[in-house]
């Protein structure tokens, strides 16, 4: 009876096992019937060191099955539910279709006016008493070509895109006024495109302008890896006016010169594909979504998903407000029908009924649990055990500081910053408050932000907190420089971190005998008598110190929350003027481990 118990104990030996991927030692233990210290010795043999529950990849297993006399067979993937298979085109099937441009630049350099010159210029009379839709794209006709603008807001909606992994532009046109040159959003700008990898096409602006210097601007665009043709570079740059209209014609030919290079094409007899471009609720018709189709051919009546949104098209209107029945590939057209607002960069894909909600249903049960287990974004606290699961390779860091000579202090510094296991790259360096920009361009990098004597404002930081950004704001140069090293090394002792309690404006400067008190209103959170507080004028930090007195009207009071009214002086401080931010904080002791 005992012997019999032993053998119907005794786990079965398979001959074939199939993996779908890399398995725990425990579980190759089970399925090849073995124990788990003959799987691990078996492992040391092989000069691999696995604990039972250590992954061992698909390679490994199989030398060990063989060791004993077991065959490891790798299954295909599973299909991933909220996933929609993507349609493979046969190179036949291809036809030519029409150049995606975004236009990108500083502010009040003129992507406006430019995009709004292209459009008078190249949209017939009777079609131009039309454009009544603001849908974030239009085509124009030149030369008899089709060529489709993308009139996102800069380049913020083009990284939120690139974040969420969509890549909708073919051209990128960098618009630089010829008076003004080569300005910190340009530079952002370039960054972008080129993190994208979007061809680049400068048009330099405002030529009509007296002081207009273009030999400045290619300089400039020199200096930032934009050599001009002119120049024994690639850069095409060609000077244009929205005000005259001058180089606009100029302008279309490049980008249809520089499309045709890169020989766009799309199969329009098959279910369409897309992007959000930009998506709101309309009272009146409910979710409405701006879609870029990209391949594919979207028809009136089609069941699509985008995201966790899905429904039937029920109407399709173009920039002029005109309702098409079929949008070819390269078509930038307004959508009603979807079930839920989509975001900007959420891929639209046209399915069948019961997949859509399938689908749908997968996808909103996969964002609820994502969101349960947020994505771990870098941050100083963990790169140090980031870089140990060796998940990290570069440390990606945007830098904002107040100076352009702080910048640069600070990259000969990163480049002196060697480890063999992490490299660190800057993706982008600007002088200037850390903005929203900055925020979006981080996310898509899974970079951290440094600010040198500069802070984020409001926006940027409710962004941060939503992307999970670190911020990390300095006044010191080598503190800045010690912390990565630490990070790097493993040993940031976090000690003590900064609670920011609230904003306070000032609107009014009062001088009193060995005082300056500052007027001012709490817009956000609460100062106290005993805050710490930084001054900031136009983003640039001038100076941080303490509250030496509080007050509410004549009485002296122990704090003041938001909406409220109050007089502040600050210790061995009277350089206050009316405009600036106070940034009311204090120091708070980190327990090491928390």
């Amino acid at each position: 009876m005992n012997a019999q118990a032993q053998v119907r104990q005794e786990p079965a030996k398979p001959k074939v096992v199939k993996l779908d991927g890399p398995a725990t030692v425990k579980e190759l233990s089970s399925k090849f019937g073995r124990e788990v210290s003959e799987i691990i010795k078996k492992l040391m043999v092989l000069g691999v060191m696995a604990g039972i529950n250590q992954e061992v990849d698909i390679e490994t297993a199989s030398i060990l099955g063989s060791e004993f006399g077991i065959t490891v067979e790798e299954l295909p993937p599973a299909e991933d539910p909220t996933e929609i298979p993507e349609i493979e085109d046969s190179p036949e099937s291809l036809l030519p279709r029409p150049p995606v441009v975004t236009i990108m630049g500083h502010v009040d350099h003129g992507k406006t006016s430019l995009l709004d010159a292209i459009r008078q210029t190249n949209v017939t009379a009777q079609e131009a008493g039309g454009i009544t839709q603001h849908i974030g794209a239009y085509q124009v006709n030149y030369q008899g070509k089709k060529v489709v603008f993308l009139d996102t807001p800069g380049h913020e909606a083009f990284t939120a895109m690139r974040a969420r992994g969509a890549q909708v532009t073919d051209v990128a046109i960098l618009v630089v006024a010829a008076d003004d040159g080569v300005m910190p959003q340009t530079i952002e700008a370039i960054n972008h495109a080129k993190a994208a990898k979007v061809p680049i096409i400068v048009a330099v602006n405002k030529i009509d302008r007296p002081e207009a210097n273009p030999d400045r601007v290619t300089q400039q665009l020199t200096e930032h890896g934009l050599v001009p043709e002119q120049w024994g570079g690639d850069t095409i740059v060609v000077p244009v006016s929205a005000h005259t209209k001058a180089g606009i014609s100029e302008l279309l030919e490049m980008i249809l010169l520089v499309s045709e290079v890169q020989d766009l094409k799309a199969n329009p007899n098959r279910l369409a594909y897309g992007t959000i471009i930009e998506a709101q609720l309309d009272k009146g018709r409910g979710p409405v979504a701006s879609v870029l189709v990209q391949k594919g051919t979207l028809h009136i009546g089609d069941t699509i998903i985008a995201g966790t949104a899905f429904g039937k098209v029920r109407a399709m209107v173009n920039e002029r407000g005109e309702k098409l029945k079929k949008a070819p590939p390269s078509t930038p057209v307004e959508v009603l029908g979807l079930s839920d607002v989509p975001q900007a960069g959420d891929i639209l894909v046209a399915v069948d009924e019961s997949t859509a909600r399938a689908v749908a249903e997968k996808r909103f049960a996969k964002k609820r649990t994502d969101e349960m287990n947020q994505v771990q974004k870098v941050s100083l606290d963990d790169l140090f055990s980031q870089i140990q699961e060796g998940k990290l390779k570069d440390l990606n860091i945007v830098i904002k500081a107040d100076v352009q000579g702080s910048i640069e202090a600070l990259r000969q510094a990163f480049a002196g910053l060697q480890n063999k296991e992490v490299r660190v790259s800057i993706v982008h360096a600007g002088v200037g408050a850390i903005n929203e920009s900055d925020v979006m361009l981080a996310s898509a990098a899974n970079a951290l932000i440094i600010g040198f004597n500069v802070r984020p404002d409001a926006n940027s930081r409710k962004a941060a907190e939503a992307e999970k950004i670190d911020i990390r704001t300095y006044r010191i140069i080598y503190d800045v420089i010690n912390d990565v090293e630490a990070a790097m090394t493993g040993m940031l002792a976090p000690e003590y971190k900064e609670a920011v309690q609230g904003r306070i404006e000032v609107r009014k400067v009062f001088s009193v005998p060995k005082a300056v008190v500052a007027g001012s209103y709490v817009l956000e959170g609460k100062v106290t008598n005993h805050s710490q507080i930084r001054i900031i004028r136009n983003g640039i930090v001038i100076h941080e110190g303490k509250v030496e007195s509080l007050r509410r009207f004549k009485d002296e009071v122990k704090e003041a929350t938001a909406g409220y009214e109050c007089g502040i002086s600050i210790e061995k401080f009277r350089d206050i003027k009316e405009g600036d931010i106070l940034e009311a904080f204090t120091m708070e002791l980190v327990k090491p481990g928390s």
